[in-house]
């Protein structure tokens, strides 16, 4: 067969598989990926529209507020996400310590648990999302700002006497699911001591086959990763497991509390993925 008659050769694979998963930037996804897009910021205006309304006239009346929780499990579900909870979270006066994957895990969490988060202070800034981040009381920390880590102490206090129930992702950035970084301790200081009565509960988020898609690392932006969720076909499963919560005081530090978290999330998610925890 002449050269000129050869079958075209394929194309590249829209995301070829490569290690920092830096390649999965948003293409233009075509007119049903389009509507797709259309539909799902559609819904998360519309429940902008009907529960921020709500959620100051409960603001105001002094009520239990449960449009943050409600209004997060809405951007969850527009995204596809279909959560699944194993074991038995705390409801109250507890300290969340989870792995990180993409800021997916926010609505996905807080939707579940309503808990408040901890987050870097130049997200305070984004359009909207910084605004968003107010009304569930995130509690915005600097990396740069030694100095205010006892301002940020007295803001984790009082978040989690509000709330109930804080979450900080310790690894400090997001990662594909596969394995944990090492956990970052400072923010930990809030339970050195610990507050009366409050436990640490570690748990850990499984996306299963979806992580690869899902996760938000190497060089992609924001609003790319978003885009790209928005687009996606379909919806997936997230399963939330919670394990067994340990009382901050049984550890001599912030150190000890961090590195007991690790062992026992490393260890669970070892096992789901069938290897030996590397620990």
């Amino acid at each position: 067969m002449s050269e000129a008659l050869a079958a075209p050769a394929p194309p590249p694979p829209l995301y070829p598989d490569t290690p920092d998963m830096a390649h999965l930037h948003w293409r233009d996804p075509g007119p049903i990926g389009r509507v797709r897009l259309a539909l799902r910021a559609g819904l998360i205006v519309v429940a902008l529209v009907v529960m921020v309304p709500l959620y100051y006239i409960w603001r105001t009346l002094r009520l239990s507020n449960p449009w943050p929780k409600l209004f997060l499990r809405t951007v969850g579900r527009a995204c596809g996400a279909r959560v699944k909870i194993v074991g038995t979270p705390l409801k109250r006066d507890v300290f969340y310590i989870a792995n990180h994957l993409s800021w997916l895990d926010i609505p996905v969490i807080a939707g579940r648990n309503g808990s408040a988060f901890v987050a870097q202070d130049g997200i305070k800034s984004w359009p909207v999302v910084g605004w968003l981040c107010k009304l569930n009381d995130t509690v915005f920390v600097s990396r740069s700002n030694r100095m205010g880590i006892a301002g940020q102490i007295n803001e984790l206090r009082d978040a989690l006497s509000e709330t109930w129930a804080i979450t900080i992702f310790p690894e400090g950035t997001t990662t594909d699911g596969s394995s944990l970084l090492p956990f970052k301790s400072p923010l930990l200081q809030v339970l050195d001591p610990p507050p009366p009565g409050v436990m640490v509960q570690p748990m850990y988020l499984d996306y299963g086959a979806s992580a690869h898609d899902i996760a938000w690392v190497g060089e992609e932006t924001a609003p790319n990763n978003a885009l790209r969720l928005f687009t996606r076909k379909g919806s997936f499963e997230v399963t939330l497991h919670f394990l067994e919560p340990f009382s901050p005081a049984d550890f001599p530090g912030r150190k000890a509390i961090a590195a007991e978290a690790r062992v026992r999330i490393e260890s669970a998610l070892s096992a789901s993925l069938g290897r030996i925890p590397a620990v």
